[in-house]
């Protein structure tokens, strides 16, 4: 079945973020857009590439009125270890979300329940905690943290603009659609 327009699940987990172990919950999550980018595990090989990239694009994420969540079925402390340990990970400033009890996963339909671990799984959010967009790839292909950004800044676009829609490829400041009977079949 499909995501979209669900509305995300209450939780409250706790996350490693900026050095400090934080709560954070659905009710931090309302009113601002947001990622929830899960992965299934620390100190794996697919999953630090993914962070780093989003990390590399975080101000611009936050530019855009959007708070990142990485997310995993590890804990708040093994994100902490993996954050002492990695170069790559030292490079995150979004929160890192601790998700052991699948509140999260099962939340989102990514938990893979004979591993205990999430998929990859993308999901954007709207300030009113519907999911408006999502995306699950296979365990072993990276994601593109250039393509969601561009996505992000698509679903706002059309939330501010609702007679207007993003055509494939779309960028900030280029022209989009406006559907109308005049435009049926001379795209």
């Amino acid at each position: 079945m499909s995501q979209i327009g669900k509305q995300i699940v209450d939780f409250k987990v706790q996350s490693f973020n900026n050095n400090e172990f934080q709560t954070v919950t659905k009710e931090d999550v309302l009113g601002k857009w947001s990622i929830f980018f899960f992965y299934p595990a620390d100190f794996t090989f697919v999953c630090p590439t993914e962070l780093e990239d989003l990390a590399n694009l975080y101000e611009e994420f936050k530019a855009t009125g959007t708070e990142v969540y990485s997310v995993s079925t590890d804990t708040h402390f093994v994100h902490k270890a993996w954050h002492d340990t990695s170069e790559t990970i030292k490079k995150i400033n979004y929160p890192m979300l601790a998700d052991p009890t699948g509140v999260l996963s099962r939340g989102f339909d990514v938990m893979i329940e004979e591993d205990g671990l999430a998929e990859r799984g993308t999901f954007i959010v709207n300030p009113e905690g519907e999911i408006v967009s999502y995306e699950v790839v296979a365990g072993n292909v990276g994601r593109n943290a250039e393509e969601l950004l561009r996505k992000l800044k698509a679903l706002q676009f059309v939330a501010e603009n609702p007679a207007e829609v993003c055509p494939a490829k779309w960028k900030e400041g280029n022209e989009t659609l406006k559907p109308s009977i005049d435009l049926v079949g001379l795209i």
